[in-house]
């Protein structure tokens, strides 16, 4: 059965926000922290995984995959990025039966053709809006738990506007989607729009340096959104990270900076003295 977390809180009504995890050691930093909900970001798995940018070219497969070890690691539930459900209707209808039974609370779905493209870069080319109804149609009665939380995105605001953003979320919205996803709006005053319009609680896509503003959170919930998911804020940290520490230590030698995170404490995070224990019990070590 799906977390019913994310459901309770889109009842509740207050605004909260939700980290982007890009790989496991995300997560279990993500665990210390104490998040209850994270995003699977399709984007960012598919580079750590794979080394490839995120353009449909990763596989149902591969990502149900990423979706599950992440769902295992993480003590949060998890609200995972299902591309185009990976073709059509009967491709939607295994997708979702494959996340739940993966043990998401939530998957995202959008109305780009396959092969999808990152919703912050160009070249995306959506399906009709009919098409993409009959998909959430399909999501939502595959789903075998009504905890399980049905996201619709639209990538409409490159192409057609968002005149055409607001329509397709209002179809989507009748075609019974829980969340209503406004990808890449350009502006405070869209994203306002957007939130006073639309019925359903709408997810906003904190991507830093991409298409949309990041506001301070507490703009955010005055704006109206439901939640807010910051998907690359991790990623890019860490990318900074390591490049500074690379730098120093093929410039100048430096093989132990400040700022390190505590190795010991990582081991316990990632699950070592469950390790250490069983070879107390079962291992020829002393005790």
């Amino acid at each position: 059965m799906a977390n019913p977390i994310l459901r309770e809180k889109l009842n509740a009504g207050k605004f909260f926000v939700i980290p982007g995890i890009q790989d496991m050691i995300t997560a279990v930093i993500a665990n210390k922290v104490g998040f209850d909900i994270v995003y699977g970001t399709g984007y960012w798995l598919t580079a750590s995984a794979y080394g490839l940018p995120d353009a449909g070219i990763a596989t149902y497969t591969e990502m149900r995959d990423r979706m599950a070890t992440l769902v295992r690691t993480s003590n949060a539930a998890v609200i995972a990025d299902g591309d185009t459900g990976y073709g059509g209707l009967l491709n939607v209808h295994h997708t979702v039966k494959g996340y739940e039974a993966a043990g998401v609370t939530a998957i995202q779905i959008e109305d780009q053709e396959f092969p999808k493209k990152c919703g912050h870069t160009p070249f995306k080319r959506l399906i009709s809006t009919e098409d993409m109804v009959e998909k959430i149609q399909v999501a939502v009665d595959s789903r075998e738990s009504e905890d399980f939380v049905v996201i619709a995105r639209t990538d409409a605001r490159e192409s057609e506007g968002l005149d055409g953003v607001l329509r397709r979320m209002e179809a989507y919205s009748k075609a019974g989607a829980d969340v209503l996803f406004p990808e890449a709006l350009h502006s405070e005053e869209e994203m306002r729009k957007a939130c006073s319009v639309l019925d359903k609680p709408c997810m906003a896509n904190m991507s830093n340096h991409g298409k949309t503003p990041v506001p301070p959170a507490e703009v955010l919930a005055e704006i109206g959104y439901g939640y807010a998911i910051y998907p690359s804020l991790t990623s890019l940290a860490a990318c900074a990270a390591m490049e500074k520490v690379l730098r120093d230590l093929k410039d100048n030698g430096i093989g132990q900076p400040d700022g390190l995170f505590d190795f010991s404490e990582f081991c316990s995070l990632i699950g070592f003295e469950d390790v250490w224990a069983f070879e107390k019990k079962w291992g020829k070590v002393p005790a």
